[in-house]
């Protein structure tokens, strides 16, 4: 039956003989040879060469692999192998297998000698098992079997999966409360004093949304744009920001504990991934190989690709006030008078587009940022890799969202000096009623995009591609030492050879999806929910493209995260930052608080019969003369009157700042620090309380410790007769 199993499989194209692609190829499958490996050939319309390492490899390179605190080893005693090492053992030959033209087979690869090397699913015991137990949409809401993944994919995927599993059952509870604050804002849809009064407010007339043609409009149009706005910018949001700046630093101490659990109980707690690996540069043959020799290159910076980043912001921005422009200027009545509500949501579309878009750009120039840096070590490779895709993806995730967040309505200037984008359109401005329903839309749009569209297509897309891929073939060969031989045709599957190889530990749009649920969470609380519900699938339709339609990857042993863990830390520290300036800037929480404890009716005259937000919107709104429009601008006809309102703090003579503004904006900055400070001091208490290594791990690892110990001194002390 062992005759049967093969470790890898090399691809190729057809060459044609005595090509200088078809000479590299057999060079390196010789040296394969002369170590001892036996190779078989299948031909289709590609070159499939299945690789079996001989059995005396692996007993040399498990005992390299070993964990030195685990027990005493000897390198001639006999032990299985586990699959997930025989792998490991059989990549790290083939990746430090060199030609007599010192080329590796990375390099061969890069030169398309061949076009793939991976191993193959085995119908064995366990896999059969996670297709049963693990695979399966019907088993969405159950424990997933981490042992059997370990036994499977290795430590690493396992953990990727611990990871998702944990984060996933701890998002339920801030999904439970994003929905209550949800439900509780649904409550006063109608009851806000705010909204009622923007209701009311049938004789308000406001300056027109653009230059050319736009009319004046009575700000009672907006009426259930301004209940939905209230029913998000509430005081139960500020609650739930400060909850879930606490909640990602329990989040992140609880994995703590919870990895070290784990990883205990695989034996790995006290080794890291560099210790894990394969030692040295020892061969199958017992000679040493000369350490490779790295040339240095100093590490890439990346602001050109962060530059196109912020640029494509830029051009989603101008997008908007153009579209802003066209819609309120359009015959259509519903379009004029949801015109900016329409250019948000259709600019929540094109940045979804190019989300998906630049993600694989990002990708390819983080690949190539990292060839050119040369790291020395896989681990080095993946962690630089790992914060440049992060990077990238932040910028292109969370541009937009930042514009309308802290730049939308508060850099567009007044009636009668606005800043325009080519000195011809003007940028945009907030509802009277704030700009975090912009925020709301936008997060939504894009949560809802990603988490259905992204995900469909990534599980439809292979298995289209599946059934057009007739790579078995009914003839090989197979070649031992340089003899041809006949041999029996080896069930290789389908999705072994087929398909693309995506590895999932640790995905960057896992620890994105982390980041929309904690960094803008004030602005939508159903964020929290939204990420569940994803995960649940998520979680489902990982494990079904992995068994069912992916190559194997090769098994990783580590023992945690790695720097990915550094990464959610700082977005812990991002979303108290974001989350203290959504409330202190995009909300209207910090203006309605300054008026109703110093210019309301409550102070003002002392009136315990109304309530206090009454006159808010009329204090928040400004006056503008018409005849001070720019000579260019051609607004239509004003209802009635010679003013017109628009949404900021400035006198009616000059347009200067009032001195509400000045309280208002000193309000919010004091209340930014305050914020910031009590939700920093939360989490560093909570940090500081909650152990990262269990007690009871501690004294597992030490009793272990303590019985090796023991063990190997039988051996050397002799024993009392």
């Amino acid at each position: 039956q062992d005759e049967e199993k093969w470790d890898f499989i090399l691809v190729s194209d057809i060459h044609e003989v005595g090509s200088e692609k078809e000479i590299k190829r057999k060079k390196f499958l010789d040296e394969l040879s002369k170590k001892g490996f036996t190779i078989k050939k299948i031909e289709e319309k590609k070159l499939f060469y299945g690789v079996r390492a001989p059995k005396q490899i692996f007993r040399k390179y498990q005992w390299l692999l070993r964990n030195p605190d685990s027990r005493l080893q000897n390198p001639d005693v006999h032990q299985d192998v586990p699959v997930t090492t025989r792998i490991r053992i059989v990549n790290f030959i083939l990746q430090n297998t060199m030609t007599p033209d010192l080329e590796k087979l990375d390099d061969l690869i890069k030169k398309k000698v061949f076009e793939a090397a991976f191993p193959l699913h085995e119908k064995e015991e366990v896999r059969e098992f996670l297709k049963e137990k693990w695979a399966r949409w019907r088993d969405i809401f159950s424990q997933q079997p981490i042992e059997k993944i370990r036994c499977y994919f290795g430590e690493k995927v396992a953990l990727y999966f611990a990871w998702l599993g944990w984060y996933t059952y701890l998002l339920g509870i801030a999904a439970v409360v994003g929905l209550v604050v949800f439900v509780a804002g649904i409550t006063v849809f109608n009851s806000s004093q705010v909204s009622k009064e923007i209701c009311e407010a049938s004789n308000t007339i406001m300056c027109p949304l653009c230059d050319q043609k736009c009319p004046f409009w009575l700000l009672s149009d907006t009426c259930t744009y301004a209940k939905v706005t209230h029913m998000i910018d509430n005081e139960g949001t500020v609650l739930f920001a400060m909850f879930m700046a606490i909640w990602a630093t329990v989040f992140l101490e609880l994995w703590k504990r919870q990895r070290a659990t784990v990883v205990t109980n695989w034996d790995l707690y006290s080794s890291g991934e560099e210790s894990q690996g394969l030692k040295g540069w020892q061969s199958s043959d017992g000679m040493e190989h000369m350490p490779s020799v790295y040339g240095f290159s100093p590490p890439r910076c990346p602001p050109p690709q962060i530059a196109v980043l912020i640029g494509i912001a830029h051009a989603l921005v101008i997008y908007r006030v153009i579209a802003t422009a066209l819609f309120s200027q359009s015959n259509s009545e519903f379009l004029r008078e949801q015109a900016n509500t329409m250019a948000v949501m259709t600019g929540a579309v094109l940045h979804y587009i190019t989300i998906v878009i630049m993600t694989k750009i990002n990708r390819r120039v983080a690949l190539y940022l990292c060839d050119l840096e040369k790291p020395r070590t896989f681990s080095q490779r993946e962690n630089n890799f790992t914060v440049k895709i992060f990077t990238f993806q932040f910028f292109t995730n969370f541009s937009s969202l930042i514009y309308i967040a802290f730049f939308l309505g508060r850099i567009n200037g007044h009636p009668g000096n606005y800043v325009r984008v080519a000195g011809k359109w003007r940028l945009e401005e907030c509802h009277p009623s704030g700009c975090i329903t912009d925020l709301f839309i936008q997060m939504a749009i894009i949560m809802l995009l990603k988490q259905t569209i992204s995900n469909v297509m990534e599980y439809l897309v292979p298995q289209v591609y599946l059934p057009l891929s007739p790579l078995q073939s009914p003839s090989h060969t197979s070649h031992k030492a340089g003899q041809t031989l006949t041999a029996v045709r080896t069930p290789w599957d389908v999705p072994s050879v087929a398909a693309s190889h995506q590895h999932p530990a640790f995905s960057p749009s896992a620890v994105i999806q982390y980041s929309f649920t904690t960094i803008f969470v004030a602005a939508f609380p159903l964020a929290p929910l939204l990420a569940f519900c994803n995960n649940l699938f998520e979680i489902r339709l990982d494990a079904i493209k992995m068994m069912r339609l992916r190559r194997r990857m090769v098994p990783r042993k580590t023992n945690d995260i790695g720097i990915w863990l550094q990464v959610l830390e700082a977005i812990g520290i991002l979303a108290v930052i974001g989350n203290g300036l959504v409330i202190a800037i995009t909300s209207d929480f910090i203006p309605m608080q300054v008026y109703k404890y110093t210019y309301s009716p409550c102070m003002t005259e002392n009136s315990t019969d109304v309530d206090c937000l009454t006159g808010y919107i009329n204090h928040s709104l400004s006056i503008f003369r018409i005849q001070d429009f720019e000579p260019y601008t051609k607004p239509g006809l004003a209802l009635t009157g010679l003013c017109c309102r628009y949404r900021d703090y400035r006198n009616a003579d000059d347009y200067s700042y009032t001195v509400q503004f000045w309280h208002i904006f000193a309000a919010r900055l004091a209340f930014l620090i305050l914020f910031e400070h009590v939700a920093l001091c939360i989490k560093l208490i909570a940090a500081w309380y909650v152990p990262d290594v269990p007690q009871s791990v501690k004294n597992q690892f030490l009793e272990r410790k303590h019985n090796n110990l023991c063990k190997e001194l039988r051996w050397v002390i002799p024993q009392k007769v």
